[in-house]
């Protein structure tokens, strides 16, 4: 890891996750320093490398001699995504307001102060919404079906969830659980923890060097993560009420079927076994195992009751 020291707080710390952008990083880290220059803030910026291997560490390096006291960074081994740099670049940021932006210069860090700006009037997170994109159509349709998915399933109207481009306070960045894809939902996440977000308009550039990191599998990871997040949400807390409702019906179904046959042996005498005898009590079995899940997620959870249920806004001592 290289950490130029720097001091314990400022103003602002922008975290940057970088993979094979080495071109674009001068330009990007002169645009911050200046922007926030301009605005009056002392700054850092944070640049976790995720295993790039086009020289991108070497080139934060010179970044962190040209720009002292303003440059940290995070080198990790191999790639672990986007997630994992954002908690890291998080967990290491010191400022009191937290940017996160890409490295492709795609995001213009003279939309800074007016998120900060926004983050001035109360609000604890602002999400960026690229309105105008200067990406593909294959690209641009899907992140609109998309987003217009997780504003519903989130209950949190915003235009452009997905949007690197984001500004928090410290507390409300440093309470998120950033891991696997969940980069994607972190308004979301921010919240379901009672944080107040907005966003605003931010310009969208396009990409100078390279070429975009992302495949065709990410909508399909994002969905997954999406079910997951709302799954923990609604039932982590309380996981019999979603296992034992399933079970239970499971139970009546099956129940409801073998005592139909059952009826129907008492009447007209014997009978053979038929499929759907079969499916009811496969049904059966499997509404006891959901329940069995249940409560052993109950358990789970009882044991886990010491961990924070809430997060603090503020105190007044």
């Amino acid at each position: 890891m290289l950490q130029e020291k720097s001091i314990t707080r400022v103003d602002v710390s922008v975290v940057v996750p970088v993979y094979n952008e080495k071109e674009s990083l001068p330009e990007l880290m002169k645009g911050i320093s200046e922007t926030l220059d301009t605005a009056g803030k002392s700054c850092e910026v944070v640049f976790v490398d995720d295993g790039s291997h086009d020289g991108s560490f070497d080139e934060i390096r010179t970044l962190g001699a040209q720009y002292k006291g303003r440059v940290k960074a995070i080198r990790f081994s191999r790639n672990s995504g986007k997630s994992a740099a954002l908690n890291a670049g998080i967990a290491q940021a010191c400022g009191d307001v937290i940017i996160t932006m890409d490295a492709d210069l795609q995001d213009d860090p003279a939309a800074i102060p007016d998120m900060i700006a926004k983050l001035d009037e109360g609000w604890d997170v602002v999400s960026g919404w690229k309105k105008v994109r200067h990406d593909p159509f294959g690209k641009t349709f899907p992140s609109k079906v998309w987003n217009a998915m997780t504003s519903m399933a989130a209950g949190l109207k915003l235009h452009d969830f997905n949007c690197g481009f984001k500004a928090y306070r410290s507390a409300a960045a440093k309470n998120l659980d950033i891991y696997g894809e969940r980069h994607r939902y972190l308004p979301a996440l921010a919240h379901w923890d009672g944080c107040r977000v907005t966003e605003v308009v931010v310009p969208h550039h396009a990409r100078k060097f390279g070429k975009s990191k992302y495949g065709a599998w990410r909508m399909f990871n994002g969905a997954m993560d999406m079910i997951t997040l709302l799954f923990l949400k609604r039932y982590m807390k309380s996981p019999m009420h979603f296992f034992g409702i399933l079970g239970m019906l499971l139970i009546l179904i099956g129940a409801g079927i073998l005592g139909y046959f059952g009826v129907h042996w008492i009447m007209y005498g014997a009978m053979k076994i038929r499929p759907l005898t079969i499916l009811a009590i496969g049904s059966m079995v499997m509404g006891v195992q959901f329940i069995s899940i249940g409560l052993i997620g109950e358990m789970i959870t009882n044991s886990l009751q010491s961990k924070r249920q809430y997060t603090i806004r503020e105190k007044l001592e």
